[in-house]
């Protein structure tokens, strides 16, 4: 569900091109244009060029299953350009059909084939064969063929992750067996030297119930991150850290504020940055959209590691700036506008809010005619991030209704609500805003690029939508707008 106009479409591919800025949760484009579509991806350096190499799902709309893997290449992780399938579907193939799973793309160089190597989470539609499955091509971007699909050592293999220890080279498989009683563990296993099949189980986590890992290596330290089972609901990602892949691991501890459901995301895949001044990490998790897989968002993170205290966390930015040459970090910085200076109509309020920006919040955004307006802001004439912060309370609603959370018996997830952003009372040219569940005062954010008129005098409204029924909007605890790239 969209409501970009013609000329807000054209905006948002005209600065695709020039992005520089890491934004998590926005709508990242490539360099035509078009929506970056590889979800549940992972990022291969290529040793030769340096180049970054993204592979992931790839999904259209109304699509779940078999739509292979697309590739795209970055030299800064922020601007992408896309090169086509990787894997495509072949119809009718046992294994990658467009009937059949293709998850969780992993691709590495094996020097001893002097091939590129594609593994993924292989099965069909009902989940019930549990294989990875192989794929090898001689250039980085493809085409990949098959090879084979198997269970690893006779395991079940579910959720799919890979590992390469940059001190030996040696690449390892992480994956969860499987949803049944007698699985729900994780297996990390190394793969034979050419990297073509496994050779041995090097630990296993045991009945923990968890899936999505991949490993974080620092110089001292394994981190292992896993996500909850929870399916397309996000949830509070753990980690365990081990001097060495066979352990022994620690405890599972949460690698986010609690509550903030790892900021809406769900793990998948780390990155190691070498820069020159410092080395990054980068956490790359996937904001699911289980109505709209196909829009599903992209949360990439730095990484903050305590080695003496044995800890990591995932640090949350609107916008930040990241030198793939040098892996420093820098947060962009923005000006805020909260709630408690905003003008409210309709059935829209100003309600306190302990654990909001001054102790207010605006809340009841409902349908057309609630809306919360946000005046004299500044603005530079080019398009410009905004950051909305909101609370979303569905998580306090009742299991046999809309907004219902597994938080209740019987409950369900609606997952995100839906506001209308109108910048200068520019009606036709209204975007839309999704904003997922965040929890009983916790406070999240979701972007959006906007094009604010020179000047300080620019208004921001957010409103609900009508669409055949009312949509109810989060509640808002202020904006920050960010100066446009340069």
């Amino acid at each position: 569900m969209g409501f970009l106009t013609l000329s807000s479409q054209l905006l948002l591919a005209a600065t695709s091109v020039s992005a520089k800025w890491i934004i998590p949760g926005a709508r990242w484009r490539d360099t035509a244009g078009n929506l970056v579509n590889a979800h549940a991806g992972s990022v291969t350096v290529d040793q030769g060029t340096g180049k970054f190499f993204l592979f992931g799902e790839y999904k259209v709309e109304g699509q779940v299953e078999g739509g292979g893997v697309s590739v795209y290449s970055s030299d800064d992780l922020a601007t992408w350009e896309h090169h086509g399938q990787a894997l495509e579907p072949i119809e009718g193939h046992p294994y990658i059909s467009k009937e059949d799973i293709i998850q969780r793309p992993k691709v590495v160089y094996s020097k001893g084939t002097g091939k590129y190597h594609m593994w993924w989470h292989a099965d069909n539609s009902t989940y019930g064969e549990l294989l990875q499955g192989f794929a090898q091509a001689d250039n980085i971007t493809g085409p990949y063929s098959f090879v084979d699909a198997t269970a690893p050592l006779g395991n079940w293999s579910q959720d799919f992750g890979l590992f390469v220890d940059y001190k030996d080279g040696r690449a390892y498989a992480l994956y969860s067996n499987g949803d049944r009683k007698e699985g729900r563990d994780v297996y990390l296993t190394s793969y034979n030297e050419n990297i073509t099949a496994l050779d041995k189980v090097v630990h296993r986590f045991d009945k923990y119930d968890l899936e999505a890992p991949t490993i974080v290596q620092t110089d001292k330290s394994y981190f292992a991150l896993m996500s909850h089972k929870t399916g397309y609901r996000p949830n509070n990602v753990v980690a365990f850290r081990a001097d060495s892949l066979s352990g022994p691991w620690s405890q599972p501890f949460i690698v986010a504020p609690l509550n903030t459901r790892t900021f809406n995301s769900q793990s998948g895949f780390t990155l190691r940055i070498n820069g020159s001044a410092k080395t990054t990490y980068l956490y790359l998790g996937d904001q699911w959209d289980s109505i709209s897989l196909w829009e599903s968002r992209y949360i990439w993170l730095p990484i903050s590691i305590d080695e003496s205290r044995k800890s990591l966390e995932v640090q949350w930015h609107d916008v930040y700036d990241l030198d793939v040459k040098t892996g420093v970090v820098t947060p962009i910085k923005g000006k805020s506008y909260y709630a408690k200076d905003a003008t409210v109509s309709g059935d829209a309020f100003l309600q306190e809010a302990s654990f909001a920006s001054h102790g207010v919040i605006a809340t009841g955004i409902y349908g057309n005619d609630s809306k919360v307006t946000f005046s004299g802001i500044q603005g530079s004439g080019k398009p410009q991030w905004v950051s909305f912060y909101y609370q979303n309370t569905d998580d306090m609603g009742f299991g046999d209704q809309p907004g219902g959370t597994p938080d209740r018996i019987n409950g369900t997830w609606q997952l995100r609500r839906i506001s209308s952003v109108v910048v200068n009372g520019k009606v036709e040219e209204m975007e839309t805003l999704y904003q997922r569940d965040t929890h009983k005062g916790i406070v999240l954010s979701t972007p959006l690029l906007l094009r604010l008129e020179k000047g300080g005098n620019n208004t921001v409204e957010i409103g609900g939508l009508y669409n055949g029924q009312d949509f109810k909007g989060a509640d808002v605890d202020r904006i920050v707008v960010y100066e446009p790239e340069e």
